[in-house]
């Protein structure tokens, strides 16, 4: 009697580790799949003020610039809607290259460019307590924006921050 008892008990502990499974790569695979430089390099999607993404080739990155290397730029203003921008440029820099198509403005300070403009758009920290936060990949920029060399085919972001 006691390997009936047994039996479902174990059945019912390796159908519930294996739902667990199932669902865990399933969460991971839909986090990876929405990153903003995964969709910035697709050229394909935009996020919009709402969150929410279109999936159409009328979305792509507006091209400015000419030059041998790319690089991809987004702008995500204060109500999270992004504009995407595919750079083309013989800069080095990343703000050398934004600032020649008078995409980013600022004033110099103790720690490099204090870029208070971007696409047309002011964040500034003593006037509203914002400022604009720069990203390299997804990831906050160790470097500035004047001090950042340009690695072709990179996603660089400026988004306004609190």
């Amino acid at each position: 009697m006691m390997n009936k008892t047994r039996t479902p008990m174990g059945l019912s502990f390796i159908l519930c580790v294996v739902l667990i499974a199932a669902m865990a790569l399933t969460t991971m695979g839909c986090q990876a799949a929405s990153t903003p430089q995964d969709t910035a390099a697709a050229g394909a999607t935009e996020i919009g003020a709402t969150g929410t993404t279109a999936d159409t080739a009328e979305n792509g990155p507006t091209v400015l610039g000419e030059g041998a290397t790319s690089f991809y730029f987004n702008v995500v203003d204060k109500e999270g809607a992004t504009t995407r921008f595919e750079i083309h440029t013989d800069k080095t820099i990343v703000g050398d290259a934004l600032t020649e198509l008078g995409l980013i403005d600022g004033e110099m300070g103790d720690y490099g460019l204090y870029v208070k403009v971007v696409n047309g758009i002011t964040a500034d920290y003593s006037i509203d307590g914002t400022y604009w936060a720069f990203y390299v990949n997804g990831e906050y920029g160790m470097t500035g924006v004047d001090q950042t060399e340009i690695q072709p085919g990179q996603t660089y972001d400026f988004r306004v921050s609190k």
